[in-house]
C-alpha cells in the first residue's frame, strides 16, 4: 500500500493482531460497490471532472470481472439530483450558484453527465443503484444496504470517486452498518493525491481494510494475502 505512511501502520500494529483485518474473502458474500464513475466526474472538461478517475478504470473493470467470475456481485452506484429532495445544505452552500445549477443538471437521469463512463464494463447481471447523498449507505440516500443483505452480502469492496468524499462516506457507513468493508487503494481516485492518501490511511486505522486490486483479486481466488 504505497499511500499508507509507516507511522500509520506502526500505530495499527499496537491496536490489533494484524495490519489487514480481513485476510480472506468469500466471493459469494461480497459486493464490489463502484461509486459515481459517471460522465460528470469522468469526462474531459466535465463540470466536476476528476481527471485521475480515468486512470482507475482498468482496475475497476478487472476487479469487477474477477468478482463476477468468483460468484460475487458488482454494484454500480450513480449520484442523482432529486428536485423533490434537493439537499440544500450541499447545493446551496457548498457550491457556487452557477456550479450548483450545472451539477444538478448533469446529475439528473437522462442527462449524459449522469451516465456511467463509456470505458467501464457493466454487465446485465450487475446491480444498479441511484443515491442522493455522498454516502450510498445512508437510509435516505438509497436502499443499497437492504438490497445487499437480501442477497446475503456481508463484505463490501469500495471503489470509485471521490476517494475522500462519496467513497469514504459510503465506506464509513457500510462499516457502521456492520458490513466488512475494504477500500481499494488503486480503484479509488481523488483530485488531490494527499486527500486520497489521508482518507485511506484514516480508514485503515479504525474503520476497515485497504487493499490493492492485485491483493483482492488474489483473495478472491482463494489465496491468503497478508502483506
Amino acid at each position: 500500500m504505497s499511500s499508507i505512511p509507516k507511522s500509520i501502520t506502526d500505530r495499527i500494529a499496537t491496536l490489533r493482531p494484524r495490519l489487514h483485518p480481513f485476510d480472506r474473502i468469500d466471493p459469494a458474500q461480497t459486493a464490489f460497490v463502484v461509486i459515481d464513475l459517471q460522465n460528470v466526474f469522468m469526462a474531459e472538461g466535465a463540470i466536476y471532472e476528476v481527471a485521475s478517475a480515468r486512470a482507475i478504470v482498468p482496475n475497476v473493470n478487472r476487479l469487477a470481472a474477477a468478482l463476477r467470475h468468483a460468484g460475487g456481485l458488482v454494484v454500480w452506484v450513480q449520484m442523482k439530483y432529486d428536485p423533490a429532495d434537493p439537499w440544500r445544505n450541499f447545493y446551496d452552500h457548498m457550491l457556487k450558484p452557477e456550479t450548483a445549477k450545472a451539477v444538478q443538471a448533469a446529475l439528473t437521469p437522462g442527462d449524459p453527465g449522469f451516465d456511467l463512463y463509456v470505458a467501464l464494463e457493466p454487465k446485465a447481471g450487475d446491480l444498479y443503484i441511484e443515491k442522493t447523498r455522498f454516502s450510498a449507505f445512508l437510509p435516505n440516500s438509497s436502499d443499497i444496504a437492504a438490497r445487499l443483505r437480501a442477497r446475503g452480502v456481508d463484505t463490501v469492496l469500495i471503489g470509485g470517486t471521490v476517494t475522500n468524499t462519496c467513497c469514504e462516506s459510503s465506506a464509513r457507513d457500510a462499516m457502521m452498518m456492520d458490513f466488512k468493508t475494504i477500500m481499494i487503494e488503486d480503484a479509488n481516485a481523488a483530485p488531490v493525491a494527499e486527500a486520497h492518501a489521508a482518507a485511506l490511511a484514516n480508514f485503515l486505522q479504525v474503520l476497515g481494510d485497504v487493499r490493492t486490486t492485485d491483493e483482492v483479486v488474489a483473495l478472491l481466488a482463494g489465496a491468503k494475502v497478508t502483506a
